[in-house]
């Protein structure tokens, strides 16, 4: 395996201006020498143009939270795939649980964001995940399984380049985490869902765990053989947290 581990900050609807500017200049300190791991911020769209030059010269990459699958158009408050490169993203974050929950994102919607997304060169991390019914009713592999199904294909078409977030929505924002052991046999289920696809997508792609990850909780998580890495929600608004993550990675150990 040569997956280098992916440690993402999802700061969703927190730090839009100077206090991000302020927060990214602070990751850079904290999390210093970043060889062997890959570290990604995702700051509102109002501040990402600033979060970008913040981090100019550091090895810290920025993501767009969303993107519209269009190019352009009359899409009143939406952004698109090129808007995000040219605001020096390199990744995004496509079809997060509170996207499919509150705004009511379905798996096509997902499957032509990522599209959208390869096509312009922009690095998608695509979450899946289960709820707290789906998982208690023995469904969680069922419906991860569904939800890669609608963009595997897209992934497949430039294997590596994507990214693939599993993110059990009982466990967002809630305290309550996977164990490692459930975070494996669901990482391990969509690896073997991607080999069905194509060995090498299996093999290259990264599977990011995301739900209550904290410093002490990550280490666990991590060393995970499936667990490529984080995306981090409310541990990435505090920049030691967030760089005790990083440190958490196993190149990092």
């Amino acid at each position: 395996m040569n997956r280098t581990p992916i440690i993402a900050g999802n700061w969703k609807m927190y730090k839009g201006g100077a206090a991000g500017v302020e927060l990214a200049r602070d990751v850079v300190r904290a999390c210093g020498d970043l060889a062997g791991v890959t570290v990604v911020l995702s700051p509102p769209f109002t501040a990402l143009a600033a979060v970008v030059h913040a981090v100019a010269g550091s090895r810290v990459e920025v993501a767009g939270q969303n993107l519209h699958p269009k190019a352009e158009g009359a899409f009143t408050g939406e952004v698109s795939a090129p808007m995000l490169l040219d605001a020096g993203c390199k990744w995004v974050i496509i079809g997060h649980s509170e996207r499919r929950q509150l705004f009511g994102e379905t798996d096509q919607g997902v499957r032509e964001k990522t599209a959208a997304a390869m096509a312009a060169g922009l690095r998608p991390i695509v979450c899946v995940g289960e709820t707290l019914a789906e998982r208690e009713a023995g469904r969680t592999l069922e419906v991860v399984s569904r939800q890669l199904d609608a963009f595997v294909s897209v992934l497949a078409e430039r294997p590596g380049f994507g990214t693939i977030a599993y993110e059990p929505v009982w466990a967002i924002g809630t305290g309550k985490v996977a164990g490692p052991e459930q975070a494996q046999e669901v990482h391990q289920a969509l690896r073997q869902r991607l080999s069905s696809t194509d060995a090498k997508l299996a093999h290259v792609t990264h599977i990011l765990y995301g739900g209550s990850v904290k410093p002490d909780n990550a280490s666990g998580l991590l060393s995970c053989p499936d667990v490529d890495g984080a995306l981090v929600g409310g541990a990435s608004l505090d920049a030691g947290s967030f760089a005790k993550i990083v440190e958490a990675s196993p190149s990092r150990v």
